[in-house]
């Protein structure tokens, strides 16, 4: 690593440790030849997700979307904040686990829709009721009957 005072290409690590949000690594360093120390910090470099919306537009991955249609279906529930977040967290978890550098807007609802059955039949319904696009009141009550059994 050079040193950003006097660009001396050797520097030594003094100190490490994990930064305060944990994904990435703290490191002090001291250049050898100046004596001057600085910090640099470690990260996993990541290629941003690419979404494949339903009309073929890509656009990269953006968490507080999920967040919203998950919170929108779970408005007045008896669902925390916390399952909100661990619900998103778990479909993140798996979206990434796919090592894909595009994924379809579909597959990210499907998973959603399959952690809120589990979680809130209620916000399930409401989810899928936007998600699926119900036209009538007849696919609504196939969803619904879906449920039931």
């Amino acid at each position: 690593m050079k040193c950003p005072f006097c660009n001396h290409e050797n520097t030594r690590v003094i100190d490490s440790r994990p930064a305060e949000d944990n994904n990435s690594i703290r490191r002090r360093r001291v250049c050898d030849e100046c004596g001057k120390r600085f910090t640099t910090y470690e990260k996993v470099e990541t290629i941003p997700l690419i979404i494949i919306k339903k009309d073929n537009n890509r656009e990269t991955y953006d968490r507080s979307k999920i967040e919203a249609g998950v919170l929108r279906a779970c408005h007045k529930r008896p669902v925390s904040a916390q399952q909100i977040t661990c619900l998103v967290d778990e479909v993140e978890n798996e979206i990434g686990s796919r090592e894909e550098k595009e994924i379809s807007s579909q597959v990210i609802g499907e998973l959603l829709m399959n952690k809120l059955k589990n979680l809130d039949a209620v916000a399930y319904v409401r989810f899928a009721s936007v998600y699926r696009e119900f036209k009538d009141v007849n696919t609504f009550m196939d969803e619904l009957k879906k449920v039931l059994e």
